[in-house]
């Protein structure tokens, strides 16, 4: 895809000349299917129509690098959040209109999803936040769903289940909403099912949920493995545990096929691929599977094209915020502070002993006046 030119009028923060290495920062599917649209780090918003055969129906142009895509409901408009906090939505059916700025956030954006029925806007930031907005107007809230310890940065409305949320965070925690009110179901800490190998919380990169909504994966950055769930529409615990799936190698991204099996991309040149099927209550490899091969093979010459750098690189690691305890460096600057003066009086003291000792000593010696 062509770069956009250089602007050397450009003073309104805009693009000018975009030297980035072409590297996808986002991408969406259509629910659909027919649309893929991605953006890289030069700023280029890209646009393909999958069918009858892939073919590249516009190039747009964003202010600042984006974080997530969303088609909506009906594939007509696009939405695009940016690290700045700002959501711009792009015209699908007239590209050349250019981005419209949606709404704006104080925080750097993660996600956004639209809601099924179309009516609201949902985005994830840095600060720990969820935001529930209205769809046709986004200046009206709708509802806050507050509850992470980090950075929010996965989100997904299970399949079946529209009126639910499932959230990550940088904090290894996944939870469960009824979005519309901000009301918190459940929570689960990834570190119990030990998905973490050190003292770190496990990032949330991935939840995706299969077509029956029935089973939910969660992936975790740097984490070879794949924790399970079900979802129950009746009953007080509707989000239960139900296995943890070892990988060979960590993955890169997971989905479901309109059959429930999982596909996992891993960062493995030997198997890049392979298919998961649940059979009696456990996750297998499906090594026989006739879509295997054909699909690897169709994936393998653009796999080794990749740097390695660039499949394993870690997009959260810079987002944890650092506990600064202040309180504590406080308290040990006021105790050093308190014996410096106590030691400065000792001085003083001391010295104010010597002067009298030796004015006592001097009289002594030169006796009384005749």
């Amino acid at each position: 895809a062509e770069k956009k030119p250089k602007d050397d009028n450009n003073s309104q923060g805009g693009a000018t000349e975009e030297t980035g290495s072409d590297t996808v920062l986002a991408f969406a599917v259509s629910p659909s299917g027919k649309l893929v649209a991605l953006t890289d780090d030069t700023k280029r918003l890209v646009l393909f129509s999958c069918e009858p055969s892939w073919r590249c129906v516009s190039i747009m142009w964003v202010v600042r690098r984006c974080t997530s895509l969303v088609f909506s409901q009906a594939e007509d408009e696009l939405l695009v959040a940016d690290k700045s906090g700002d959501v711009y939505s792009f015209s699908v059916v007239e590209p050349q209109r250019g981005g419209k700025l949606k709404m704006g956030h104080l925080s750097m954006l993660l996600a956004v999803t639209i809601s099924p029925d179309n009516k609201y806007i949902i985005t994830a930031d840095r600060d720990e936040k969820i935001r529930v907005s209205h769809y046709g107007s986004p200046y009206n809230i709708q509802s806050f769903c507050l509850g992470h310890q980090q950075f929010v940065s996965a989100l997904h409305i299970p399949s079946g289940h529209p009126h639910w949320l499932l959230s990550g965070s940088g904090d290894g925690t996944v939870k469960l909403w009824e979005y519309e009110s901000g009301r918190r179901l459940q929570s689960w800490d990834l570190g119990q099912f030990g998905q973490t190998q050190n003292s770190e919380n496990p990032a949330v990169c991935r939840i995706i949920s299969s077509p029956d909504g029935h089973h939910v994966a969660v992936q975790c950055e740097r984490m070879s493995t794949v924790q399970f769930f079900t979802l129950h529409q009746e009953g007080e615990e509707s989000l239960v545990p139900h296995s943890r799936l070892s990988l060979p190698h960590c993955p890169l991204d997971m989905t479901f096929d309109m059959e429930g099996q999982l596909w996992v991309v891993m960062d493995s040149d030997d198997a890049p691929l392979q298919i998961y099927t649940l059979r009696q209550s456990t996750w297998e490899c499906d090594t026989k599977n006739p879509n295997l091969n054909r699909v690897t093979e169709t994936f393998r010459p653009h796999w080794e094209s990749l740097e390695a750098s660039t499949r394993t690189n870690h997009r959260f690691e810079h987002l944890y915020k650092v506990g600064y305890d202040n309180v504590t460096e406080y308290l040990q600057k006021k105790q050093q502070r308190l014996e410096e003066q106590q030691l400065k009086r000792t001085m003083a003291q001391k010295a104010n002993g010597n002067k009298k000792a030796k004015k006592e000593a001097s009289g002594a010696v030169t006796g009384p006046p005749v």
